[in-house]
């Protein structure tokens, strides 16, 4: 039955008051990039493929933080795949979603709808989730599925990349001819995992960077590809230019061929692409 018990509604009341700010979530309905899908997925702890089975009104009293112009409800969902989790889950499922209102003044239905979900398990509660972020509930899509396997099967590699947190040392060494030289760029990782680029210049050739995961860095290293997880760790972490902690140490010749070879990886990297507030799990330092 759709209607609940009366303890059972007032329990809803007393977790409603208590919800954190990033729980006010609108179900997200367009195409997003790789790295939205990124930001969502590639370091949340439950990826859920599911049906909306009912969709419960809350009332305005019990939900005394939604933001202006939504409606929140009480859902539960059938799962159908438990796309990533350790230790599984139930095949039923609830949360909270604040779904906003058209210029009608009424909300999209939610009732068998097809979505993914991006969630933390709530602790003590089996069966329910928190979602990640205000968006992490996204209609499923063949392109949002086949972009999420991607995602997924590279995060859970034993050579996935880490996520980026900045800029650590950065080195020039001009070569023995004019026009040759090298720039070495150390990052810092959330895992404190190496990661690290090298950006390699010689008379009559472009430059050509590459990045290393791991302790040795040499010409072996690789370029990343569009839309894989390490070019999405890169593209849409580094800063727009070096930290000025990062080159200290140079003197002013080698500090202007640092930042252009910094220059060099932007350009190769290209735009992040992300279409949606940074928020969610992957990485946190913004980008366009």
């Amino acid at each position: 039955m759709l209607q609940k018990s009366f303890a059972t509604l007032l329990f809803f009341g007393l977790i409603l008051v208590t919800t954190p700010s990033f729980s006010q979530v609108s179900s997200t309905s367009v195409q997003l990039s790789y790295a939205d899908l990124a930001d969502l997925a590639a370091d949340t702890p439950l990826v859920i493929d599911a049906q909306i089975r009912k969709a419960i009104k809350v009332k305005p009293e019990r939900a005394p933080d939604i933001r202006q112009g939504h409606q929140r409800f009480y859902v539960e969902a059938r799962v159908i795949n438990l796309v990533r989790g350790q230790g599984g889950i139930g095949q039923d499922i609830s949360y909270l979603i604040d779904i906003p209102f058209d210029f009608k003044g009424r909300v999209a239905k939610l009732r068998k709808r097809h979505v993914l979900l991006f969630a933390y398990p709530v602790t003590g509660k089996p069966g329910s989730i928190q979602l990640v972020a205000p968006d992490a509930q996204v209609d499923w899509t063949a392109e949002n599925a086949n972009i999420l396997r991607n995602i997924l099967t590279q995060a859970v590699a034993d050579d996935a990349p880490p996520r980026i947190t900045g800029v650590g040392n950065e080195f020039y060494v001009a070569g023995s001819i004019r026009g040759e030289g090298e720039t070495q760029i150390f990052l810092n990782t959330a895992t404190g995992a190496p990661v690290s680029l090298s950006i390699l210049r010689r008379p009559g050739q472009q430059p050509r960077w590459s990045v290393a995961l791991g302790e040795i860095v040499d010409e072996s290293g690789t370029t990343p590809t569009s839309d894989s997880l390490l070019w999405y760790r890169l593209a849409c972490s580094l800063p727009h230019q070096l930290p000025a902690k990062a080159t200290a140490q140079l003197e002013d010749q080698d500090l202007t061929m640092a930042r252009e070879d910094y220059g060099v990886v932007l350009r190769g990297l290209g735009p992040c692409g992300r279409t949606r507030p940074v928020t969610g799990s992957g990485n946190l330092p913004p980008s366009p």
